[in-house]
């Protein structure tokens, strides 16, 4: 699969291997790790074109493009990120890794804990937004690139992006936001605890060392997913999509599937466990309940994002009622209260949170407008 005049074609995952300790917010420390990364585009002479993608709870480094012929689908992002897209790889380079406690790829709880030489399961540290941002700083780096043309990412991903032009404001030029929150509410931290729980009370989870068992807490890891999906889809979608159609055409009256959109969660849900990590799964959404960048300052936001030099773009989906836009215009008006440089785009959308994943024309338009100027600023 070749690439093509809107497709990147065959991609291959790269490893960065670090020997040096990581320091973790949790007081921990990693004495090595790996962290698996794809990239997309030329790196132009100055080396100043470089974008970094910065994935949700279930992405990874693979956002664009296929890994073989055989790929059914492509990279979780690849409706954004290719040729003369919304990241434009005839401008752009674009680089995509693999978190820390990732579920393939960069080093986690299902990789080989040198100190013991087995899984690390539950052992695995917790991870924090500002852990990840300092082994992307590192990844940077090795890749030589002084900085970043901009930092882009979605819901966990957005997170990631205010972190870095926090934590290294030199290292970002442009900070796009998307579909994201300043901090969880407290709905928020409740959903990803129930999901934990599902997780963690599967007789399968084995207090987190399931691979040594041969098993997976398929039930939890399942239920997690489903409840995730619902708060991902706007109430107008489900109903567009799904209605209160039953399934055989009839009511049975029993506790089987009858539904159609029971079918699609359980569709849903079954899919995941196949290519998703239980220990992954709570490791992610501790970081989402952890994210407060303005905890240091007193529930300051406007003092936290001090430092920042970047420019920002924050975008949010009127149907997103996960990270609603009234939680972007928090994270706008502390930028402006910071003297910062922001633009504001609240995207007419159906489908809710999930938004940030697709190519709507207000959307796309947004973000083509924006990152073509950054792409003119160096010259791409």
């Amino acid at each position: 699969m070749e690439a093509t005049a809107h497709s990147i074609g065959l991609v291959e995952p790269q490893t960065l291997h670090v020997d040096d300790p990581l320091d973790l917010d949790c007081g921990k420390q990693l004495s090595q790790f790996n962290l698996v990364y794809e990239t997309y585009g030329t790196l132009n002479a100055d080396r100043s074109n470089a974008v970094l993608i910065c994935h949700a709870l279930s992405g990874n480094h693979h956002a664009a493009g296929y890994h073989s012929e055989n790929d059914a689908k492509p990279g979780w992002w690849n409706k954004c990120i290719g040729p003369g897209k919304m990241i434009d790889t005839n401008r752009f380079f674009v680089v995509s890794s693999a978190n820390l406690g990732c579920y393939n790829g960069s080093t986690g709880p299902g990789s080989t804990n040198p100190e013991t030489g087995r899984h690390y399961g539950p052992d695995f540290p917790v991870v924090t937004v500002g852990d990840w941002v300092r082994s992307q700083n590192l990844l940077r780096a090795h890749l030589g690139i002084d900085r970043w043309a901009a930092v882009v990412g979605g819901s966990l991903g957005g997170m990631q992006v205010m972190q870095w032009s926090i934590d290294y404001p030199d290292r970002v030029a442009h900070a796009v936001v998307i579909a994201s929150a300043p901090k969880l509410s407290a709905q928020n931290i409740a959903f990803n605890e129930i999901a934990r729980q599902a997780i963690v009370t599967d007789p399968d989870f084995h207090e987190g060392r399931y691979y040594e068992k041969g098993v997976v807490p398929r039930r939890g890891l399942m239920l997690a997913r489903m409840l995730g999906h619902i708060t991902y889809l706007s109430d107008d979608a489900m109903r567009a999509k799904f209605g209160r159609d039953l399934r055989a055409g009839r009511i049975n009256y029993g506790f089987d599937v009858e539904f159609q959109v029971e079918s699609y969660l359980r569709y849903q849900g079954e899919s995941f466990v196949t290519r998703f990590d239980a220990n992954t799964y709570l490791l992610m959404t501790k970081a989402l309940d952890y994210f407060d960048p303005a905890y240091e300052t007193g529930g300051r936001l406007a003092e936290a994002f001090e430092p920042a030099t970047a420019r920002f773009l924050v975008i949010s989906f009127t149907s997103d009622w996960r990270f609603a836009p009234a939680r972007s215009r928090e994270i706008v008006d502390a930028l402006v209260d910071a003297g910062k440089q922001v633009a504001y785009a609240e995207v007419e959308s159906d489908l809710g949170h999930d938004d940030f994943l697709l190519t709507m024309p207000h959307y796309a338009n947004t973000m083509k407008a924006y990152m073509s100027r950054v792409a003119a600023e160096v010259g791409a």
